[in-house]
């Protein structure tokens, strides 16, 4: 990685013209860092979200158990000509407030890599519904499909690995792994918290988001229209997932139906959805089973995501993504082990 200290870095670009870079092919360009604790240091058209200018931002948050009861701390946006550092720990609900039409429009698209706690964390702090995202991460599952090829949701490719390969981005990410591991070895979990940020901080955020525009340029390359459709509703519905309250999703925008220029083409998909099913006291142990033998024999039966969350203290819900008949055959089986 080429990280100009303190304030600079280097993003991939789609674009023909600009340097190379030594591990792919790509157009390189230098663009500013920028610590933001003001919403006046941030683009007015991200603030200020219009149809006349449609905008691709790579995403992400750092923080301290990223969820719903941990503390968000920065908040990542990689533009194609800079990368904004928001620091929500300085701005606070202030800052977060300004950042809220952007998060939740549907004329900026966030590029992220599992959006779920990031979601979490947006929603039950700031109330914010992150809308309008692309998945990276989903987007991969999906081209695998599409190329015949099923990858399990029990193993989602990471975001090193996506970055790792050459039909994304194909750049070595040994600096990054080198940060992660001396994080790890720290065993700091207020590390987020620390200001002024440190260069390794900088960087560390850095990394998360810089190549985020131009694999979203990868993934749009790849996709048919279907699998583009699919890629839309199930971000939509990752992005909620654990977001679930007393209301249930009532508060969220509804979830599109398919677009009548597939229904003309005659494609038989089916529309998605998403459930939850609230775990009884002591019965999650039958939904997973020895070993998780019962929670994989029913993710074999049903071409469903199925989540559980990972959280300290007990799981006491499951969260069911996919085609409407496939949640309900997987809502089926689980109810019947647990009832």
């Amino acid at each position: 990685m080429v990280f100009a200290a303190p304030y600079q870095t280097y993003i991939p670009l789609p674009f023909d013209s600009g340097e190379e870079h030594k591990d792919h092919e790509a157009v390189l360009s230098m663009v500013p860092i920028h610590i933001v604790t003001h919403a006046s240091q941030l683009p007015k058209e991200f603030l200020f979200p219009s149809s006349k200018n449609h905008l691709i931002v790579g995403f992400d948050c750092e923080g301290v158990q990223l969820c719903h009861y941990g503390t968000l701390c920065i908040m990542q946006l990689a533009f194609l000509d800079a990368i904004y550092l928001v620091d929500v720990i300085q701005g606070g609900e202030k800052l977060m407030k300004a950042c809220k039409p952007a998060l939740e429009s549907s004329f900026i698209t966030k590029v992220i890599h599992d959006c779920k706690r990031d979601s979490e964390a947006l929603y039950f702090h700031f109330g914010i519904k992150l809308h309008n995202v692309m998945d990276t991460q989903i987007a991969y599952s999906l081209i695998e499909k599409q190329r015949g090829r099923r990858r399990s949701s029990d193993n989602p490719i990471s975001f090193i690995a996506l970055l790792a390969d050459p039909n994304y981005c194909g750049i070595s990410y040994i600096e990054k792994n080198d940060i992660r591991v001396l994080l790890k070895k720290a065993s700091d979990p207020k590390f987020w918290t620390y200001r002024p940020l440190s260069k390794m901080m900088i960087q560390a955020a850095v990394d998360d988001v810089r190549f985020l525009p131009y694999v979203h340029h990868k993934i749009m390359e790849k996709l048919n229209e279907q699998m583009l459709w699919k890629l839309a509703i199930r971000g939509a519905l990752h992005c909620r997932c654990f977001c679930v309250n007393d209301k249930g999703f009532l508060d969220w925008p509804p979830i599109p139906t398919i677009p009548d220029n597939i229904k003309a083409k005659g494609n038989a998909l089916e529309e998605e959805t998403l459930s939850v099913i609230n775990v009884p006291s002591g019965r999650m142990g039958l939904v997973i089973g020895k070993k998780g033998a019962s929670i994989l024999s029913i993710k074999n039966s049903c071409n469903a995501d199925i989540l559980i969350r990972r959280d300290k203290g007990p799981s006491d819900k499951v969260y069911i993504i996919g085609p409407v008949k496939q949640v309900r055959m997987a809502e089926a089986i689980i109810k019947g082990r647990i009832y």
